[in-house]
């Protein structure tokens, strides 16, 4: 499968912004999907993932109650919905499909990975 996110931008503190990510070929709706976020100088970091189905989701303890993930599998398509944004939310933000059959919050864990788009929060 094959992953482009897009949807990042310049943002103020406070602000909101929602990344998007395309996925292709047939089997999007049996994949994990995650985003993860890698700021300057810093690992990668988990973010949010989400079922196949959608039905249930888990948030990084940063963005809790700030972020949202959803997924529209009739579109192909993972959401992150970011509100309330952070300088410290300043990052590339990456979508992820994972095959494993149990969720897994490394990136060690995600098969496919998008090119990464850039989310930057000026306070």
């Amino acid at each position: 499968v094959q992953l482009q996110a897009s949807g990042g931008g310049l943002v103020q503190a406070g602000g909101s912004l929602r990344l998007s990510c395309a996925a292709s070929g047939r089997s999007f709706r049996t994949y994990i999907m995650g985003w993860f976020r890698q700021a300057p100088g810093k690992e990668r970091e988990f973010v949010a993932d989400i079922t196949s189905s959608g039905r249930s989701t888990y948030y990084a303890d940063s963005v809790k109650g700030r972020f949202t993930i959803s997924r529209d599998n009739d579109k192909n398509t993972v959401y992150l919905q970011m509100n309330s944004l952070k300088p410290e939310d300043t990052a590339v933000y990456y979508c992820a499909a994972s095959a494993s059959a149990g969720r897994v919050r490394a990136s060690s864990g995600y098969d496919y990975w998008g090119q990464g788009t850039l989310v930057t929060v000026s306070s």
